[in-house]
């Protein structure tokens, strides 16, 4: 006669491979992921690398021999590109912030049954392309339209004209312009971590604000504003970091005085043909990105991002 404990003997190597199976399974649902961020991210990342360290000319072909000297002589050349990329994305972030901030926080506290209607109109934006988008700002600030005519019967012009940002009459083809483009295209990636952040914080709070005679200023000093931090940061962060290497809205509304550095990557990867050059002044933006990022993140003292 076969035992309780024979007929149960069996069973332990299959119930000590269910534990094992059990921890693997976070892996195999994470392979697809990893496998598209190499085939995608790091194998390109790797090819640029090799390019911007390499020789030669689009006829004679191009030999990787180690030639570091194309960093510095791409980031001597084109610094003032650098500067004006680091200069036009950090005043959008500003102003994308300055703008977003306010209407983030009417989205959550005040809109009511109006909230989701807000929320579409947001991201209707993006229910068309980037370029048509900024090609409709190219017609809005056109010389001679209403909009330019009001910016110059109020002044407007004459103050952004003082403070170098545009020429004359005209805002075409002047910082302003481009810093304008960004603003607008980029508005809604500061909004919606903004919205986020602040739809978590619970309404008590205020209402404990409140019953301890706090002033609405102070309450939002003191509770929302710090408690919306990480929407701060993950939106200026989502609104810097691809405005900084934006070419589009320096191409179509701005002139050769405006160009920033993603438009001399685009010119040399596809016009000049200086594959070298190129991939440098990519990794040497990625770099002074990746190091502003991290000392803003730093300083901003939260981990908690949206």
């Amino acid at each position: 006669m076969t035992t309780a404990t024979e007929a149960a003997a069996p069973a332990g190597p299959a119930l000590r491979k269910q534990p094992v199976r059990r921890k693997l399974v976070p892996y195999w649902l994470l392979l697809p992921g990893i496998l598209w961020l190499l085939v995608f991210f790091a194998l390109p990342m790797v090819y640029q690398a090799s390019t911007s360290v390499q020789t030669g000319s689009l006829e004679e072909g191009y030999q990787v021999t180690w030639h570091f000297q194309t960093y510095w002589d791409a980031l001597s050349e084109y610094y003032p590109q650098f500067l004006r990329s680091v200069l036009y994305a950090g005043t959008a972030t500003v102003l994308c912030l300055l703008l977003g901030y306010p209407l983030a926080y009417l989205i959550a506290f005040k809109a009511g049954r109006w909230r989701n209607l807000l929320l579409v109109l947001v991201i209707a934006p993006f229910f068309t392309s980037f370029l048509i988008r900024t090609l409709a700002w190219k017609t809005i600030l056109a010389d001679g339209g209403p909009v330019v005519d009001a910016l110059n019967t109020i002044g407007f012009l004459d103050v952004t004209g003082w403070l170098g940002m545009t020429e004359g009459n005209r805002v075409l083809a002047t910082p302003l312009a481009v810093v304008t483009g960004l603003t607008y295209n980029f508005l809604p990636f500061m909004i919606l971590p903004l919205y986020t952040s602040l739809e978590r914080i619970d309404p008590r709070l205020h209402e404990a604000a409140g019953d301890l005679y706090a002033r609405p200023s102070t309450t939002f000093r003191k509770v929302t504003f710090p408690l919306s931090m990480p929407g701060v940061v993950s939106g200026t962060l989502l609104t810097f970091i691809p405005a900084s290497g934006d070419y589009v809205n320096a191409e179509l509304l701005g002139s050769t005085d405006t160009r920033m550095v993603g438009n001399v990557i685009q010119s040399q990867f596809l016009r000049v043909l200086d594959y070298p050059t190129a991939a440098a002044l990519s990794f040497i933006l990625m770099a002074v990105v990746l190091i502003m990022v991290t000392v803003y993140i730093r300083r901003a003292g939260t981990e908690d991002l949206v």
